[in-house]
This record gives structure tokens, sequence and C-alpha cells, in this order.
């Protein structure tokens, strides 16, 4: 389950190298109102009966919003002289949602995917533009402006990866998704109670379970498939198309990963699971073990060499060794809930509610400590991560402000930005370069990175 990468990427552990500084422009002056005011988007539809009304009426009325910054710090890396360079935020504007005027999306991304040439007339990309709002209304399959709307009409923004289809079939948000050893069907599991299978060759739905009960999470480990329902995890093996139900969890099961031939399960009740496999029996899944140590729900399950890292609501990392099922370690690093856990080489990544994202290391003692923090405007949900064709590690991270983001390691350099209609709360990563995500409206998408274009082009 640990993803390898085939060009190693290295952290300092001193302290001072990883700590940007990120300076805000724009926000709230003394709690009034913005210092800047959103254009109504009710008035532009010609049914704006509010007056006075808080928002502008005309883009005149609207504030200038500045995106002038200073330069951030940028810090050199001695031991891999890779650059490191810290954020800093874009004048923050916003964009009206109409199933919620209230509710406004703050955009941070200065990626522009479209290219321009210069005076010889050679071609170039341009980066690092005029920041652009994606269109919530274009999303949502209602924007009438078409070419005129000043807003992005992109499912996503950034080079290197492209969009390959977009499955809809669920009703509820996905929950798991996953690709079986030498199957043509793409699983993934839903809210909505059901499980739909997908023609890898034509996109369409191939059949539909129906479970009955909701499916917390789905993973998939050569011929078989694993379904976490309340108080039940399902194993098919879809070779011989046999089907067993696993009791034992107290709730939900939001998390499963599978190591050593064990399959662990984190379950609503703070347990986590432990079955291992016994062939050629009629069960061939005995419980084996009943890890005791969160207080509160197993959000994320990772592995990693020979041990076990188990995420919770209790907003405690727990390791456990692998060959004993004892607890080893107790990292305290977040304040909030740790959503998703990613192991990659040596070291640990964990993302959390309290929009962070930690690089842990092991230092010579055995402990792990952060060798480095991400920050991110809002809270992270889920971690995924591969190489692009050239080798280059590449990080997914989804966020609750209804966006995904492509960063490459080490540096954290955003690559490009994927929008979708609801918050994103499950990336799988596939074969040759594929990755996939799935949303809170239940729709999944297929994506497949590429090799990263020169920053200039003749």
């Amino acid at each position: 389950m640990e993803v390898k990468a085939s060009r190693r990427f290295t952290y300092q552990r001193e302290r001072s190298l990883f700590n940007p500084v990120n300076e805000r422009a724009g926000g709230r002056v003394g709690g009034g109102w913005p210092t800047k005011k959103v254009l109504c988007v009710y008035f532009l539809e010609g049914r704006c009966n509010r007056n006075p009304c808080r928002f502008a009426h005309t883009e005149s009325q609207t504030l200038p919003v500045s995106n002038h910054k200073k330069s951030p710090p940028s810090y050199n890396c001695p031991k891999n002289n890779v650059r490191v360079s810290s954020g800093s935020e874009e004048g923050t504007t916003h964009v009206q949602n109409r199933e919620n005027p209230d509710r406004t999306v703050p955009n941070k991304s200065s990626l522009d995917c479209s290219t321009g040439s210069d005076d010889s007339g050679n071609k170039r990309t341009l980066e690092r533009t005029t920041p652009k709002n994606v269109c919530y209304h274009w999303l949502s399959g209602n924007c009438v402006k078409g070419d005129e709307c000043r807003f992005w009409h992109s499912w996503f923004c950034g080079e290197g990866f492209t969009m390959l289809a977009k499955l809809e079939g669920h009703k509820k948000a996905v929950s798991g998704i996953a690709l079986p050893l030498r199957s043509d069907k793409l699983y993934s599991g839903s809210r909505d109670g059901t499980v739909q299978l997908w023609d890898c060759h034509t996109g369409q739905s191939a059949s539909v379970i129906n479970l009955g009960a909701e499916v917390g999470s789905l993973i998939c480990e050569g011929p078989w498939v694993f379904v976490g329902m309340p108080n039940v995890v399902k194993a098919w093996h879809i070779e011989l198309s046999a089907e067993f139900s696993l009791d034992g969890p107290v709730g939900e099961v939001y998390s499963m990963v599978v190591a050593n031939e064990m399959l662990f399960a984190g379950a609503q009740d703070g347990n986590i699971l432990v079955w291992k496999g016994i062939p050629n029996t009629q069960n061939p899944f005995q419980l084996a073990a009943l890890l005791k140590g969160h207080t509160h729900p197993v959000t994320c399950l990772a592995v990693g060499g020979k041990r076990l890292y188990s995420g919770s609501m209790d907003n405690m990392i727990r390791v456990w060794d692998l060959d004993t099922l004892e607890a080893v370690m107790t990292l305290n690093g977040h304040t909030d809930a740790p959503m998703s856990l990613l192991c990659w080489d040596q070291y640990l990544l964990s993302c959390s509610l309290d929009n962070t994202i930690k690089v842990w290391i092991m230092t010579e003692e055995g402990n792990l400590e952060v060798a480095y923090t991400h920050n991110e405007d809002h809270g992270v949900l889920a971690l995924g991560g591969l190489n692009d064709p050239d080798g280059n590690p590449v990080l997914i991270c989804s966020c609750n402000d209804d966006s995904v983001h492509l960063y490459e390691l080490p540096s954290f350099m955003e690559r490009g930005r994927i929008f979708s209609r609801r918050e994103v709360r499950v990336i799988e990563t596939g074969p040759d370069g594929l990755f996939f995500t799935g949303d809170g409206t239940g729709m999944l998408s297929v994506w497949k990175i590429l090799a990263k274009p020169n920053a200039e082009m003749s």
C-alpha cells in the first residue's frame, strides 16, 4: 500500500528552514464590511430585490483588488540543492453561489493555462498572471453568460495533467474508489448505499450493487474488494465470485488498509479491527486482534515499512508495530482531526482539518518529528501521491473549499488546481499516471498526470 517514488525527495529537519510566513492582503479592517464589494449575482440576472443591497450592482462600484505583495523569502536546502519558497496570499476575491448566496469562495489561484507569444513570435506559457475565480454557476451547469462570463469556465487549471472522464451515477458523496488487479472494472462506493462498477474501456456503468446501507470506505488488494459499512465489512473475491461478511466493527467503518496478509479496519467507536487471511478455508478471514487506543472514530489508516499509522477524530496519530500489533508512539502535531495519511519513501504525510499538511521524518533516536508544515486556507480532506512520467513526485490534496491542489515535492510549488461542485473526499491513484477523485455530489472524475512542460517553448 506504500507509494514508491522513483525520485526521492528530501526535507531538512531545521525548523528555521521550513517556517514560511504568509502575508495576507485584503480582508476586513476593524471588523467591519469587507474592504472590497462583491458584484451581486442576482442583479446580473435581473432579479435582485434588496434595497439597499450590500453587494455591488455595477462593476464600477467594486473596489480594485490589489495584487501587490512582498517578494516571498526563499531558502536553499544545502542537502540536495532544492529551492523551497514560502507562499503568500493573493488579494482575495469572492464568487457568490446561487444555491447559497451567503457562501463565498476565496480564490488564491494565479495559475493561467493560456499561451501567448513574445515580440519574436515565439510561443510561451503564461504563468502567475491575473487571478481568476471558477464560475460556480458553470460548475452547476446553469451559467447563462457563456464566453462573456468573467469567471473561469473549466474543471481545472494548471499544467502537466488532464481530465479523461467524468462518471455520473451516485446520488451522494463518493466514499471509496478502487481498481482491482487484473480487472477491467473500476469500483466506487458511495453514501447512497451503492457500489458502482464502471467499464474502464467505455466509461459507462457496468452494474450497480445496492447494499442498503451507507458505504463508509472501499479498497482493493489483488482480486479482493473490501467494503466498509455500519457494523460489517464485506469482502468480495471478484475472480471467484465469492462474498464474505466480516462482523465485529461497531458503527461505520471509515478507513481500511491491507498489510502483512492482514486487513485493518478503523471503526466509528475508535477501535481498529484486524483480520488475518487464512487461505484454503471455508472462511478465509479470522479476527486476530482489536487495537484500542483512540477515543473517537478512526478517520484514516496507512502502512509504511513495518508500521501501521492511524488518525482519529481525537486529533491523534497513533503508530503501531505490524509484527506485535502494539502501539509504539503517539503523534500530537495536529490541533484538529487528521483526515488522511500517506507513506512515501521514509516520510509520513498527514493532513488535517486544522488547515495543514505535515511531513514527518524518523529521527536517529527512532522518533517521528515534523520536518515541514504546509499551510492551506481551508481544512485538508484527502491525500494522494504519484510520479509524473519524468519521475517527479506530485502530491494531490483536496480541501473543504471544493478544490484539489497538485503540488510538486519537496518544494510544495503548486502545479495546478481542480475545481468540483462539492468537496472531494476521496483521492485514489492508479497505474500509468492515472488518478481518481470523488466528490460530495457523487461525481467520480478520472485524471491523468503528464510530463511537466517546459517553462518556455519555441
